[in-house]
This record gives structure tokens, C-alpha cells and sequence, in this order.
């Protein structure tokens, strides 16, 4: 690990620190002219294949920004080709998985032997953790196995989750078997990722509001628990995040995560009270404030400082990812605003205090 001491990584941990960390999923992306640049030159998965690129790119959006961390660049359906399922992404439309998985004999076929081909994520981990050298930390990722899962059976995006729920309902064996493939490939890549020098690894669960409480604990928390405990065994503290998920948030707790990461449909700290503040939490601006002025940006972003009351364990991000329009300046003055703001102002309105 190449930042364990950091303030990223000891909230994470629900220890105390000095100012609330921040980062951005997505904070290596299309708003930023630098990201932009390298795009005209490279495809989406050539940056994630060139570790030098996929470093590049990483290193420039967290120093830029300023913020707490650095989130290494690469893509969740990276694990999809090394089990033997190509994807490509088309213009405007996102990705394309080429032959959706839909029967007992597509799951047999995935193979789960070949993750250490996913080498060149690990490699832009090292050389990102290198050039920091323990000043900043590093956090790895992949997609959790329910949203990787509904990738593979619905062939790219969807809205009503038809063909995953189809396969969940009528065929719970086969649903089972390729949670398993996923849990063994995510768990040996995010693995690889922590030796290579990652201090955290967020599991990215993009679709899971899609799925009832119900169907959620049934078909999905034994796998995903499954994969947070693997993980864990590295020691690198584990972000869960999933988004529409306010009810699934006991059930999530359930996966013994350090970290449970927020949208911004809840308050942070009824989030948090639904955790039973068993955990850490990441959140929870709505990405969509970054276009607001900066008074109503800056007073939304205070608003989710003094929910979480300075207890430790809170870690500022949006709800999901920075949009492709963002204007730049604002992420960076709201990364300045979150690190500057003293949580002693907020703890005369707690609450708990």
C-alpha cells in the first residue's frame, strides 16, 4: 500500500482526522480539456491498456483537483473480455457486449482462469502509487457482480433490467453459478490491484437500485459479501457504493464494507442512521449541483458537512459520477471549500454531540 496513513484511508477506517477527505468518481474524465486531449489520440479501453496512459490520466485530474486521493483510470467491463465475453463501445450509445450471456451453457463457457490478463490495470496502479510515493493514496476498483452481471445478460445498457431478472427469477442456478464467476474473477483483479499498490478498492454496484429489498438479499448480498470479504483479506479498506439504493441500505450493511458509499436521493445523515453507523460513508452531493453558482453549490455542500456533524468517518463525493459538462472550476473550489470547512462549526447543530 503506498498511502496507509493518509487521511483518505484513515477515514475510511473511521479514525479521526484533521478535515474531511474528498475526491470524485469520474474525476479523471470528458470535462476536463487534459482527458479530452488524450481522447482525440486514444480510445477509451487503448488508455486503459497502456498502463503509462491510464497513469497519466489518473495522476493529472487528482493533482489538478486537489483532492485526497486519486482513483486509477480504467473501465468496470474490463473483466467481461478475460472471461471470454468481447465488448466494444459504440458513439453515444455506451458499451456493447457482442453475445449476451443467456443460457446455462453461455455461463459454463465464461472462464474465470484468466484475470491476471487484466495486468495493465495493476501496472498503471504502480506507477501511479510511484509517483505520489505515499503523499497521496491510490484507490483500485471493479464493478460489483450484480451490475457486471446484468452488463453480460442484457448486452449493455438497460431500463427495466428485463433479461437479469429473467435469468434471476427462472434460472437461480445459472444466476448463481456466474455471481460465483464474477466474485472469483473481480475478487483476484481487485487483489492484484492492492499488491500493485492500491490503498482502497471501491466496488462500483451502478445498477443495483434496480432490484426490491427482497430480490437484493436473495439473489445478490451473499455474493457481494463474498467478494468484500476476499477483498478484505488484503487489508485495503472496501467501499461499497450503489446507486437508487436508499432501501437497500441495511441490507448493504450487511457486507460488512468499511465504507458504504451514498447517492444523493438520501440525507447523509439518515444514510447514515440507516447504517446504524456501523461504517464509514462517502457522499453525497448530487453531481448535477456542480452547475449550480457556487453560492447554492457552496451552501448544498456545507449542508452535507453538517449532517455528517464532524464524526469520523465521512468521506465527501457526489452521489455518482462528475457529468461530461462540468464546469471545471467548480470541482476544483468545491474539493478547496471541503477541505478548508471546519467540522467544529457544524457540531453546536448535532444532534449526537
Amino acid at each position: 500500500m503506498s498511502a496507509p496513513n493518509s487521511i483518505f484511508v484513515r477515514a475510511c477506517k473511521s479514525q479521526p482526522v484533521d478535515h474531511t477527505p474528498v475526491w470524485f468518481m469520474r474525476q479523471a474524465g470528458r470535462y476536463m480539456p487534459e482527458y479530452r486531449a488524450v481522447r482525440k489520440q486514444h480510445s477509451l479501453l487503448e488508455i486503459c491498456k497502456k498502463p503509462e496512459l491510464a497513469a497519466e490520466v489518473t495522476i493529472t485530474a487528482a493533482e489538478f483537483l486537489g483532492v485526497d486521493a486519486a482513483i486509477i483510470f480504467a473501465d468496470l467491463l474490463l473483466p467481461l473480455e478475460v472471461m471470454g465475453l468481447p465488448f466494444h463501445f459504440s458513439a453515444g450509445e455506451g458499451p456493447v457486449i457482442e453475445k449476451p450471456i443467456r443460457t446455462a451453457e453461455d455461463v459454463a463457457l465464461l472462464r474465470t482462469d484468466r484475470a491476471a490478463e487484466l495486468g495493465y490495470v495493476s501496472e498503471a496502479v504502480t506507477l501511479v502509487a510511484k509517483h505520489f510515493a505515499g503523499k497521496l493514496p491510490v484507490i483500485g476498483f471493479c464493478g460489483a457482480p450484480f451490475t457486471l452481471a446484468s452488463y453480460m445478460i442484457e448486452g449493455g445498457g438497460s431500463r427495466h433490467y428485463l433479461h437479469a431478472k429473467k435469468m434471476m427469477y427462472n434460472s437461480p442456478v445459472d444466476w448463481d453459478a456466474l455471481m460465483r464467476k464474477l466474485v472469483d474473477v473481480t475478487a483476484e483483479y481487485s487483489a492484484a490491484q492492492v499488491r500493485a499498490g492500491a490503498d482502497v478498492i471501491q466496488i462500483f454496484d451502478s445498477w443495483v437500485g434496480c432490484l426490491s429489498v427482497e430480490d437484493y438479499r436473495r439473489y445478490v448480498l451473499a455474493h457481494v459479501t463474498s467478494l468484500v470479504k476476499r477483498l478484505q483479506k488484503t487489508g485495503a479498506p472496501i467501499i461499497y457504493f450503489g446507486t437508487d439504493s436508499a432501501t437497500l441500505l441495511p441490507a448493504m450493511n450487511e457486507t460488512g464494507a468499511e465504507v458504504i458509499g451514498l447517492d444523493w436521493r438520501i440525507p447523509l445523515d439518515k444514510g447514515w442512521s440507516d447504517l446504524e453507523h456501523r461504517c464509514a460513508v462517502q457522499g453525497n452531493l448530487d453531481p448535477v449541483l456542480l452547475f449550480a453558482d457556487w453560492k447554492e453549490l457552496k451552501f448544498r455542500a456545507e449542508n452535507i458537512l453538517r449532517l455528517a456533524a464532524g464524526r469520523a468517518g465521512h468521506i465527501f463525493n457526489l452521489g455518482h459520477g462528475i457529468l461530461p459538462e462540468t464546469p471545471v472550476e467548480n470541482v476544483k473550489n468545491l474539493a478547496r471549500f471541503v477541505q478548508e470547512y471546519s467540522p467544529t462549526d457544524s457540531v453546536s447543530q448535532s444532534p449526537h454531540s
